[in-house]
């Protein structure tokens, strides 16, 4: 199926004349970033897979060339890697590098949630008890969905009220980058994140950044510690 394509941005009447037409659009490389992006997150696409441009050119109903621009953007994000004469395929972490990155990660992450706890007012406190009343009927209903989704927004919403753009920026790009490795452990802890997650609300809530600090560190060490276990599970046994 083709992407669709160029997806036009409001414009308002005074800055129109001024701008030029590639600018009111979406590039298409972008759009195919966003959705390999996806589908790398997703699992779709797992660490080693190859990227083939042509295949995914035919699958995407687009030509090579944006392709390969999305490709080189998702290989700046760390998320594809791009060799001499094999091409693309999903990036390989090794465990120092996972290790690394969930250490910078996690003090991140702490300090996003202490900023909004800083941060929050009234206006934010509505939104996110709103939030936590969400995630309320998804645990009684035991919805996997609801849980995923709550899940998914959670970092966007701390992040929009923490406020500081940089450190936006970077914990996204790490986001990205070890949810190569969480994700598969994420499914199966659901239930367990939003748990997390509401408790560092509460604590942004009530104005807490250091224990909001606290309680999003070691949610991020949990993640790596259940990725961990998993594949300790998965490797076979000794004769």
């Amino acid at each position: 199926m083709a992407l669709p394509g160029y997806s036009m941005h409001s414009i308002d009447s005074g800055s129109a004349s001024s701008m030029k037409i590639g600018d009111q659009h979406t590039p298409l490389f972008a759009v195919i970033r966003d959705r390999l992006r996806e589908r790398i997150l997703s699992g779709e696409f797992t660490p080693g897979d190859r990227l083939i441009e042509g295949r995914l050119s035919e699958d995407m109903g687009v030509s090579r060339i944006p392709v390969r621009e999305a490709l080189r953007a998702l290989a700046a994000e760390g998320l594809v890697t791009i060799e001499p004469r094999r091409g693309a395929s999903v990036a390989v972490l090794s465990d120092e590098i996972a290790y690394d990155m969930v250490e910078v990660r996690a003090t991140l992450e702490g300090l996003n949630a202490k900023l909004a706890a800083q941060r929050r007012d009234d206006k934010t406190v509505a939104r996110l008890q709103a939030f936590l009343a969400q995630g309320a009927d998804a645990v009684r209903g035991d919805d996997l969905q609801a849980f995923l989704g709550l899940n998914s927004q959670f970092h966007e919403m701390l992040a929009t009220i923490a406020g500081n753009v940089v450190l936006t920026d970077l914990m996204r790009s790490l986001r990205d980058r070890t949810a190569l490795l969480f994700a598969p452990s994420n499914m199966l802890r659901a239930r367990q994140n939003w748990d997390e997650h509401s408790q560092i609300l509460a604590a942004v809530i009530a104005g807490n950044g250091e224990l909001a600090a606290l309680l999003a560190t070691q949610h991020v060490h949990n993640a790596a510690r259940a990725y961990t276990d998993a594949q300790k599970h998965a490797q076979p046994s000794a004769a």
